[in-house]
């Protein structure tokens, strides 16, 4: 799916720096509690949407989901 620029949120420049101004290990482990809360938001939002679901089908839609996946 193409990206629609215009949905894309735009950084000030205060908030640039403040980025800027961390390490590049504490740059990546934002990224990665940003990943981690993706994940938890999709798995609870899957597990009151498909309680029938186990825990492994609700794995795999989080996975399908993060990686963009279609099937």
């Amino acid at each position: 799916m193409p990206l629609d620029w215009q949905r894309i949120e735009v950084l000030d420049d205060a908030m640039i720096a403040l980025y800027r101004a961390r390490t590049p290990a504490e740059r990546l482990s934002m990224g990665n509690e940003c990943n981690l809360s993706a994940r938890r938001l999709i798995a609870a939002q899957l597990s009151s949407t498909r309680p029938d679901w186990t825990k492994e089908q609700v794995a795999r839609e989080v996975a399908r989901r993060m990686l963009g996946g279609s099937g």
